[in-house]
């Protein structure tokens, strides 16, 4: 059975984590260099780094903050925010990240995930989709959620697959710190038309959560999750105890 990974994510802000209810209303958390190391030394198999502004603000991740990060963790590392060409893969990569995450940057230009893999590898590319269930399909949004860009989910995470990306992060916008479970419907749906890992995002509120969210879709790789972390309401250990004793293999 493959090993279910438990992953907290940083979603920065002018050099603070930030956390918010279906991506609004953002309040300051922490620093993310003590955060990340917390995390690194209490259980999380990997994280993920989002500088959430930077493609709404149209610039460039901060990766002084991020060379910091690096430095303080021993775990792998996904970062994203503001991607939008291959010299910024490899400006994040030659910070020690291990994985790339792009969005807005490949809905502007579906090349870029074609091109990122085959100067870095498929393992190193990261297609993080914003969903949402409207008009009677599951459709993807763009610039933090506040952009429906008309486009079916399941097509755009087909065409991605397809050009390369060698994980998905699937984002519930309708779930997003809302904290009443994982979007389990959306995916299964992603599961189903993936062959590529599956990192599920958005709704965890709860152990309860995660241990339904890979008994019901045990396609998924990963559940990703932030404010339950961040404000100590889980601790990932009690968590990963938890999932095992449902039977559900995790690294302890």
């Amino acid at each position: 059975m493959k090993t279910k990974r438990i992953i907290p994510c940083l979603d920065v802000k002018d050099g603070r984590v930030v956390k918010g209810i279906k991506f609004l209303g953002l309040a300051d958390v922490s620093s993310p260099v003590s955060l990340a190391r917390f995390y690194s030394e209490n259980g999380a198999d990997e994280l993920v780094f989002y500088d959430i502004t930077a493609s709404v603000e149209n610039r460039a991740l901060f990766t002084d903050i991020l060379k910091e990060v690096v430095l303080s963790i021993s775990v792998p590392l996904t970062v994203g925010g503001g991607v939008s060409s291959t010299a910024d893969f490899e400006r994040i990569l030659e910070c020690g990240a291990d994985k790339v995450s792009v969005n807005s940057g490949a809905i502007k230009n579906p090349a870029l995930i074609n091109e990122a893999a085959k100067r870095f590898g498929n393992q190193r590319v990261v297609l993080s989709v914003d969903v949402k269930f409207c008009g009677g399909k599951f459709r993807v949004f763009t610039r933090g959620g506040q952009e429906d860009t008309g486009m079916d989910a399941l097509e755009w995470i087909k065409r991605g697959i397809g050009s390369g990306a060698g994980e998905l992060v699937v984002n519930s916008i309708e779930t997003d710190g809302v904290r009443g479970g994982f979007d389990l419907k959306m995916l299964d749906a992603v599961c189903k038309i993936s062959d590529v890992p599956v990192v599920a995002s958005g709704g965890a509120g709860n152990i309860k959560h995660f241990t339904e969210l890979f008994t019901k879709v045990p396609e998924v790789d990963a559940g990703l999750a932030a404010s339950i972390f961040h404000f100590g309401d889980v601790d990932i250990k009690e968590l990963k105890k938890e999932l095992a004793a449902n039977g559900i293999n995790v690294r302890l």
